[in-house]
C-alpha cells in the first residue's frame, strides 16, 4: 500500500509502527453548529481508510477529538443566553446524527477537549522546563525557533513567515512565530486553574495531547482537510517533538476542499450548506457516494447536477444488488455446482476485485475504486440469469455487497420519499394528533422512520430530516 505523505509530498509504502494496527488520529469538529459539507468531506474519506484498512485485517484505532472549549462556542452560547458546555454538547449530538446519515462508524476514541485538560496543562509543564515555552501575563507562548525544524510539514520559512507577522498590542511575545498554549480567563469565560493561573488552553495543543493519550506518543497517520497543514498541523508538529524528543507521525493525510457550484463556499456568497440541510433533499448515502467519486487529494465542486449524476449512479449499483436479491429469492435456480462459464466469469469478478484493491492501495483512490464496482455491476447485469446455480448469483451478489460495504455504500433497497410526499405526510399526522387519532399519527411517524425519515417536533413545528 502506497500513501501520498503531505511531509515528504510524495507516495510512500505504508509501515505502521506497529504490525497489522494503524494509529489514525483526525481533527474533529469545533461543536458550535452543525456542520457543513465542507467538515463532511473528511470525516467520510477518513472513514473510508479505516473500513480498508479493517477490510485487508489491520487493527485499527481511530481517534476523533471534539474541540467543546472554543471562541465560536463561547460567542454562540451568549448569543443564545446558554452555556457553553450547552452549545457544545447539543452539537456534538447533532453531529453524531449527521454521521449516522453519512454511514460514518463512530471513531474508536472521541475525546473532549474540557475532560483533558489536566493532561494539556502537563504537557505544557514538560514544554516550559525543557526550554520550548515561557510565561508571560498568565500567558504561556510556544517558543518557535526552540524547534529548528518549524516549518517541515507545510514547507514555509520561517524568516518569512515572520517578514509578515504581526504583533497584537495585547500580546508580549518574544518572537511574533510564538504561539499560545495556556491564556488567561476573561470574564464570562469557561477557566480552569493552572500553574499559570486561571485560563484555558490553546487550541493547538488539545490534538497533541489528545493523539498522544488514546494513540501513544508516535502514530501511523495522522489527518484532517488541507486548510489544517498551517498553522495547526505545523504546530502539533512543534510541540509533540519538542515534548516527546521523537517523531510524532509518520504519515500526513490531507484532504482538499469542496467548493460549491465552483466557488469557495462561504455564507456571503449564499452557497454555505450543512450536512443537515442537504439530507433534507437527498439520502445521505448519495453524498457519501459523491464524495468518495472523487480522489480525496482533489478539490470536489459540489453542485446539484453533480449530486443527481451521484445519485443515479448509486441507484444502478443498488438496483444491480436488488435484482441479484429477486433471483435468490424467486429465479427457480439450479442448486448444483458451478458451469465452467459460470467459473470464468467468477474468475474476471475476481480480476474486478483486485483492481478495486489495487486503487484502494494507491493512496486510497476511490474514484477507481467505484469504477472498479461499476464494471462488477456490468458484469452481474449480463450475466446473472434465472438459469444460472445459487452458488454464482450468490458469489457475484456478495462480492459487489462487500466491495461497497469497504466504502461504506450501503446496497439495499429503500424507497425513495420526495419531499412533497414527506410534507403531505406531516400534514396528516398532525391532523391525526389534532383528531387525538394517535394510532393513526404513530403509524405515519414509524413508516416514515422506515424509509429513513426522521420527525422532530419543536416549538415551532414538526421538522423531518433524513436518517
Amino acid at each position: 500500500m502506497r500513501i501520498y505523505n503531505t511531509l515528504t509530498q510524495k507516495k510512500e509504502e505504508f509501515i505502521p509502527f506497529e504490525k497489522n494496527k494503524v494509529r489514525m488520529y483526525v481533527c474533529g469538529p469545533t461543536v458550535y453548529n452543525y456542520i457543513h459539507i465542507g467538515n463532511a468531506r473528511p470525516a467520510v474519506f477518513f472513514d473510508t481508510v479505516r473500513r480498508y484498512f479493517e477490510y485487508r485485517g489491520y487493527e485499527v484505532n481511530h481517534v476523533v477529538n471534539f474541540t467543546d472549549v472554543d471562541d465560536k462556542i463561547i460567542n454562540r452560547a451568549i448569543q443564545e443566553g446558554a452555556s457553553p458546555k450547552e452549545i457544545s454538547e447539543r452539537y456534538i449530538k447533532e453531529f453524531k446524527e449527521d454521521m449516522k446519515a453519512l454511514n460514518v462508524m463512530p471513531a474508536s476514541h472521541h475525546p473532549k477537549a474540557t475532560e483533558e485538560i489536566d493532561s494539556m496543562i502537563e504537557m505544557i509543564r514538560v514544554l516550559i522546563d525543557k526550554g520550548h515555552a515561557y510565561v508571560k501575563n498568565n500567558t504561556v507562548y510556544f517558543k518557535t525557533r526552540s524547534f529548528k525544524e518549524y516549518g517541515k510539514l507545510s514547507k514555509k520559512n520561517i524568516d518569512d513567515l515572520e517578514a509578515g507577522a504581526r504583533i497584537a498590542v495585547s500580546e508580549e511575545k518574544d518572537d511574533p512565530m510564538d504561539f499560545v498554549l495556556w491564556k488567561p480567563k476573561k470574564e464570562g469565560e469557561p477557566y480552569w486553574p493552572s500553574p499559570w493561573g486561571d485560563g484555558r488552553p490553546g487550541w493547538h495543543i488539545e490534538c497533541s495531547v489528545m493523539s498522544s493519550k488514546y494513540l501513544g506518543e508516535q502514530i501511523d497517520i495522522h489527518g484532517g482537510g488541507e486548510d489544517l497543514i498551517f498553522p495547526h498541523h505545523e504546530n502539533e508538529i512543534a510541540q509533540s517533538e519538542a515534548a516527546t524528543g521523537v517523531e510524532f507521525a509518520r504519515y500526513w493525510m490531507h484532504n482538499a476542499y469542496i467548493n460549491v457550484d465552483n466557488k469557495k463556499m462561504s455564507k456571503s456568497e449564499g452557497n454555505f450548506f450543512t450536512v443537515r440541510d442537504i439530507c433534507k433533499e437527498y439520502h445521505g448515502q448519495v453524498i457519501r457516494f459523491f464524495i468518495l467519486n472523487a480522489h480525496y487529494r482533489s478539490p470536489l465542486n459540489f453542485s446539484k447536477d453533480l449530486v443527481v449524476a451521484a445519485k443515479n449512479s448509486l441507484e444502478r449499483i443498488i438496483t444491480s444488488v436488488r435484482q441479484l436479491d429477486y433471483l435468490l429469492k424467486n429465479g427457480g435456480l439450479r442448486e448444483e455446482g458451478l458451469s465452467d462459464s459460470e467459473n470464468s466469469i467468477l474468475h474476471d469478478a475476481d480480476t474486478l476485485e483486485d483492481k478495486f484493491n489495487a486503487a484502494m492501495e494507491d493512496d486510497f483512490n476511490t474514484a477507481d475504486a467505484i469504477a472498479a464496482i461499476f464494471e462488477l455491476v456490468k458484469l452481474a447485469n449480463i450475466n446473472c440469469k434465472a438459469e444460472n446455480s445459487r452458488t454464482f448469483i450468490e458469489a457475484i451478489r456478495n462480492k459487489i455487497v462487500t466491495l461497497c460495504e469497504v466504502l461504506g455504500i450501503q446496497t439495499e433497497s429503500r424507497e425513495e420519499i420526495i419531499p412533497e410526499e414527506i410534507e403531505r405526510l406531516i400534514e396528516e399526522r398532525q391532523a391525526a394528533r389534532k383528531n387525538r387519532d394517535f394510532a393513526k399519527a404513530d403509524q405515519i411517524r414509524d413508516m416514515l422512520l422506515e424509509k429513513g425519515i426522521v420527525l422532530e417536533d419543536t416549538r415551532e413545528g414538526v421538522r423531518w430530516r433524513r436518517r
